[in-house]
């Protein structure tokens, strides 16, 4: 899960799972698998940045967890 902002400043959190795309309008619009969309406030590489965090984050998990 990865937060994100709306262009009205409210924060969410969504399942990054589930992203099917991003496109730059200039705002990034988040495209879920379901169809739904998100426009926010982050940039595109901020949210593949964000994105690959929080995959490292549930790697070093996994690894902590097998040792």
């Amino acid at each position: 899960m990865i937060h994100l902002t709306r262009l009205n400043d409210e924060e969410f959190v969504i399942n990054c799972a589930q992203i099917e795309r991003i496109e730059s309008i200039p705002e990034s619009n988040v495209i879920l698998m379901n169809g739904k969309h998100y426009v926010v406030q982050e940039s595109v590489d901020e949210i593949i940045d964000r994105v690959v965090e929080y995959n490292a984050r549930i790697l070093k998990e996994v690894q902590r967890v097998k040792l």
